[in-house]
């Protein structure tokens, strides 16, 4: 491996920068992706020659309230009417989405961890299909190649990976299908932490090599070492607010970015490109629920300017759901991306975890069995029991649908869920959980089991990412009509809803007003930031689209307290 890669740094060498063995590849430049780019290096740079503590406070500011002066009163900000509710979907044409790859060059390159050494690059080569006949490519016809080093255009490391195409099929006359360009993941392996990376993907022996790109690896784990920023975005999509909501994310420089599901809304669509806002009431006779599957490639192109160069986390929302004949379902979910799954010991993709420095990530399944008798349940259990707070001292737990929601979109829809794994999380300390699914922005106070408790974790809805279904605005507590009924919540795998039995809600299945355990909520697009200070102290950040990039919408330090809570040790 490393000989091909010293050969194809001479073949540059000796032509004087140009593969002298390549095709000439035509660059469209695109100058918003330019400037991304310049500026992600320059952050890179930054962040390579000076230590974390010199970009991050070292101690919290004493106007911004933490979790140590809670419980807040809960707290709605309204909506604000001279917003729009939503915007329209990107089409196939937008600069920002359009194929500009030639033949088999590389598209839509996504990184992710792996391990702390290690990284996770995947890659889109070939056209995709969509047709009543299509025609699937060779995998086998192109390699999955990555080169790497420590310099610019000076690799050392080449490694070889896997490649595969994915089809979505429709057993109903009329419809189209779609066959996928080959998707490649390669995993890179020797890493240095906190130091950066330049690299290149493709396959060398045609000459079809992608152009240079970069990315600085985690810091070690360990208890006093922590990504600068943390990203989180949930529920994007590709419209004209998902484009604001990741320009503001690109001008906060994160490390490392979370996204809490429901990516493309490619089922917002049937087969022949006809989208709405709401599926079910312009289609509501559609045979199966259709997807246009070329959303999954506009995406990628995309988030491609940010994916090339900071690792992405993703976990399934129901929007990636798809089903097709055989009732096969989130296929393109599992095609296209590479999640540490294997290296945290799971079973499969749907739930998985990680390490970023001194924290440990658990990725959960909402839409794959999560039952205390279950796979998923068996494997978070033998990963908590591994976690080792005197080295990641922070927990941080992330799923698509909240356990504790006050709007009335998707309200108390996963009890069974909270009900099966909620103890487990409270026993193990988790600090933070990050949920997505419900289009606004909630913040709960310390919760565990409906009851304020200091020693719970802290709950963020983050579900506002700009995707074509609009905000939420409505609260199950706003007027009695609002609270659904018991019996229309729930999922695929049961309805656990139930009334209070105590409390301000006792005998009711919704409050009347603002949840004690609801802090803070606001119907705007938006994306979180996480900071963490140290092993105790972590920042975070809510900013809303519609101020400008230095904004704060909401903002709280969450503070564990080792000393107090016996669930928060460093044991």
């Amino acid at each position: 491996m490393v000989v091909m890669a010293s050969e194809y740094r001479m073949l540059e060498d000796a032509s004087g920068g140009a593969r002298a063995s390549a095709k000439p590849r035509g660059h469209h430049v695109n100058l918003a992706a330019l400037l991304l780019v310049l500026m992600l290096l320059s952050c890179a740079v930054h962040r390579h020659f000076f230590s974390t503590a010199d970009l991050v406070q070292t101690r919290p500011e004493t106007d911004i309230p933490s979790t140590v002066e809670g419980p807040f009163a809960p707290r709605t900000v309204p909506f604000d009417g001279t917003l729009t509710l939503g915007s329209e979907d990107l089409n196939g044409s937008n600069p920002r989405v359009v194929r500009t790859a030639t033949g088999m060059e590389p598209e839509q390159i996504f990184l992710a961890l792996s391990t702390p050494d290690a990284m996770w690059v995947s890659w889109v080569t070939g056209e995709a299909q969509i047709g009543q006949n299509v025609e699937p490519l060779d995998p086998s016809s192109v390699a999955s190649v990555v080169v790497y080093g420590t310099g610019t255009n000076r690799y050392t490391d080449s490694v070889n990976g896997t490649s595969e195409i994915y089809n979505q099929l429709y057993p109903f006359e009329g419809l189209d299908n779609y066959t996928s360009g080959i998707i490649h993941h390669v995993r890179m392996t020797g890493l240095e932490p906190d130091t950066l990376y330049f690299y290149r993907v493709g396959d060398p022996y045609l000459g079809s090599m992608s152009d240079e790109h970069f990315f600085t690896t985690m810091p070690a784990p360990g208890p006093a070492s922590f990504p600068t920023r943390i990203g989180v975005i949930g529920d994007i999509g590709l419209t004209y607010n998902s484009t604001s909501t990741f320009d503001h994310l690109v001008q906060n420089r994160p490390d490392l970015v979370l996204m809490v599901g429901d990516l493309t809304y490619a089922d917002l669509y049937v087969t022949n490109g006809t989208g709405s806002s709401s599926y079910s009431q312009t289609f509501p006779d559609t045979p199966i629920h259709e997807t246009y599957q070329p959303r999954w490639d506009l995406w990628g192109r995309f988030m491609e300017p940010l994916t090339s160069s900071v690792p992405f986390m993703v976990i399934e929302g129901n929007h990636e759901k798809e089903p097709q004949m055989d009732n096969r379902t989130f296929a393109s979910y599992q095609a296209r991306f590479a999640v540490p799954f294997k290296e945290s010991g799971s079973p499969n993709s749907f739930y998985y975890s990680f390490d970023a420095g001194g924290i440990h990530f658990l990725m959960l399944g909402a839409y794959t069995d999560y039952s205390q008798s279950s796979a998923q349940y068996a494997w978070l259990e033998r990963d908590l029991a591994n976690v080792n707070r005197s080295v990641t001292p922070w927990l941080i737990a992330t799923w698509h649908p909240p356990w504790y929601n006050s709007y009335t979109a998707h309200y108390r829809e996963v009890e069974c869920m909270r009900m099966s794994m909620e103890d487990l999380l409270y026993q193990n300390g988790v600090d933070l959980v990050l949920n997505g699914h419900i289009h606004a922005y909630e913040r709960m106070n310390r919760v565990y089991n409906y009851t304020l408790d200091d020693c719970g974790p802290v709950h963020i809805t983050i579900g506002d990412g700009g995707n074509h279904e609009k905000i939420a605005l409505k609260h199950a507590d706003d007027e009695p009509g609002l609270c659904p009924d018991i019996s229309s919540t729930g999922d695929d795998f049961g309805t656990c809803g139930f009334n209070f039995d105590s409390g301000p809600a006792a005998g009711r299945f919704c409050w009347q007003s603002q949840p004690e355990w609801s802090a803070y909520r606001e119907a705007s697009f938006g994306h979180g930031i996480i900071e963490v200070i140290n092993s105790t102290h972590l920042l975070w950040t809510w900013h809303r689209n519609q101020d400008l990039f230095s904004g704060v919408g909401d903002q709280l330090y969450i503070v564990r307290q080792p000393g107090i809570c016996f669930n928060q040790s460093f044991e």
